[in-house]
Parts: structure tokens; C-alpha cells; sequence
């Protein structure tokens, strides 16, 4: 990672509660203009990280900067926006109120019309926020965390409720964010979020980095590729053969999981030569995740 490009860091971070460990030694690097994704199980620290590099918790041991600034630093503040999985708004206030009292905390607020355009509120300003359904919450949340402008933005859990055409278009606004220069720290349980927006993902276990790199590094780091076909068959039959890791049956359909891929396939073709629909297909990042938290 560049030095020269890095606007934030934490190094050998350490937190534990009534002596248990949270985060554990943990270090990491945010580049500017780079979306980061923090991926985990629940309970394997990813909150309790963006709430330390936000300032709203303290850590036990370790170094956490932003903008040469301290966590929790008005210095910081001004330069970093979040939306977290937990927030609670004024249900008597619309839409443009809301989004005109955030922008009033900054200096150098995002303009009112760019704010509307990117969380996609442009038709919907004059609505209280006691009307909005859960995926409209999260849009009006979303449109808050950027009104300062913000350099840095901590995206947490950012499109749980929303149906497919609203989670397309905050996807798109990161983009366009990202961009635009910002950075971007992203936690998620949709692995697709991870895989369509991350520049860098850091998978936690326990409070540890089990592993960092780029979407295809981490799925590159997974041997298993699966072989998948149609056959009325007991997928046990296929647990011999060569690279043959584990076999399962949905539907009509038996995936099987292997190591050598091209070994198991000609052997389970030379002795079932009549197999439909046969794919092959590397492990995506949902098994990658799955293996790495094993």
C-alpha cells in the first residue's frame, strides 16, 4: 500500500470487554479514493472496529490516526461521514429538513440537490421521515452521512431493507463517490456488496484479520472449485473420486466440491458418461467466506 495515498490507519489494535477479546492486534490501512470492506460473522468485531476509528469507543491498546488526527477529534469529525446500523431521527421533520440541519454542521457542506441525486430522494424531500419505509430510512440515512462532504465515509450494514432497484443505486452513488475522491469503509452480509464495490476486503474472526486482499485474491486462496450437474444419482457414489472433497444433492442437481477439478471431472465422466447440464465453476466469495471462517 502506498504511504503516500493513505488517509487513515490503525496499527496493533487491541479491545477487549470484561476480558474478552473484541479486536485483536489488528492493523489496517485506508487509501484515499479506495472502498474497504470489513467482512465477518456476527460477533467477529466489525462494529466495535468502525466504532473505534469513529472516536465513539476507545481502544485498550494500539494506534488509531485519521487525517494525522486523532479518533474522535473535531479535526476528524469534519472530514468523515457514517452511517451506522443503529439511528434514530425525528419522525415530526421531512426529508429536505433533515438533510438541511445535517448540512448546517459543516463548513463545507455537500450541495442540497447532489445530496438528494446520490441517495436517490430527489421525488420524495417533502415526506416526514415517520412515512418512510425501511429502505427509504436507510436512503435518508445514507443522504445524511455525506451531507458534510465528507473524505472518509463509514458505511455500515448501508442497504439492509432495500429492495433490489434502491440497493443498485447506492451502489452506483458509491461508485461515483468513490470517484469523486472519497473513501469508503464498508460492512456488509451481502458477500454481492463486497464483491461488486471492494478495492480491498478484510475478513475478521474473533477479532483477528484471517485474511486481506482483493476480491479475486481471496477467492484465488480458496482451492475448491465446484462441479455441478443433473443426475438421479446418491451423491455418495462421487466421495472416492480423485480431489473430491465433500458431495451434496438440491434438487434435482449434485454439486461437488473438489481440489482438482480437472482430475475429478474426467474420472466422474468416464464412469457416468450421460450427465446433464455439467458446469464448473471456481468458488466465489460466499465460499471463500464460508472456508476461511471454518
Amino acid at each position: 500500500m502506498s504511504q503516500q495515498n493513505m488517509i487513515a490507519f490503525a496499527k496493533g489494535l487491541n479491545k477487549s470487554f470484561s476480558g474478552k477479546p473484541a479486536v485483536v492486534d489488528l492493523d489496517l490501512e485506508i487509501q484515499a479514493g479506495q472502498v474497504l470492506a470489513i467482512l465477518g460473522a456476527n460477533g467477529a468485531g466489525k462494529t466495535t472496529l468502525i466504532n473505534i476509528l469513529l472516536g465513539r469507543l476507545s481502544h485498550d491498546s494500539g494506534d488509531v490516526n485519521l487525517f494525522n488526527a486523532k479518533a474522535g477529534s473535531l479535526e476528524a469529525k469534519r472530514l468523515i461521514g457514517a452511517m451506522l446500523q443503529v439511528a434514530n431521527l425525528p419522525e415530526t421533520l421531512k426529508i429536505k429538513e433533515h438533510i438541511r440541519l445535517f448540512q448546517s454542521y459543516y463548513p463545507n457542506p455537500m450541495p442540497y440537490e447532489k445530496v438528494l441525486a446520490y441517495a436517490g430522494l430527489e421525488k420524495m424531500q417533502n415526506r416526514y421521515s415517520k412515512k418512510l419505509s425501511g429502505g427509504e430510512k436507510q436512503r435518508l440515512l445514507f443522504a445524511l452521512s455525506i451531507c458534510g462532504n465528507p473524505k472518509l465515509l463509514f458505511l455500515d450494514e448501508p442497504s439492509v431493507g432495500m429492495d433490489m432497484e434502491s440497493r443498485q443505486s447506492m451502489w452506483q452513488a458509491i461508485r461515483d463517490l468513490k470517484r469523486a475522491g472519497t473513501s469508503i469503509v464498508l460492512t456488509t452480509h451481502y458477500l454481492q456488496e463486497a464483491d461488486s464495490l471492494a478495492d480491498e476486503i478484510l475478513l475478521l474472526k474473533d477479532g483477528k484479520v484471517v485474511k486481506r486482499g482483493s476480491s479475486e485474491e481471496i477467492k484465488a486462496s480458496v482451492n475448491h472449485t465446484t462441479i455441478r450437474f443433473c443426475a438421479d444419482l446418491d451423491p455418495a457414489v462421487f466421495e472416492g473420486f480423485e480431489g473430491v472433497v465433500s458431495c451434496s444433492k438440491s434438487g434435482k442437481y449434485i454439486e461437488v466440491q473438489t481440489s482438482n477439478a480437472s482430475q475429478s471431472l474426467q474420472q466422474i465422466l468416464a464412469q457416468y458418461p450421460d450427465l446433464e447440464d455439467v458446469t464448473v465453476e471456481r468458488a466465489g466469495l460466499e465460499e471463500a467466506f464460508k472456508q476461511l471462517n471454518q
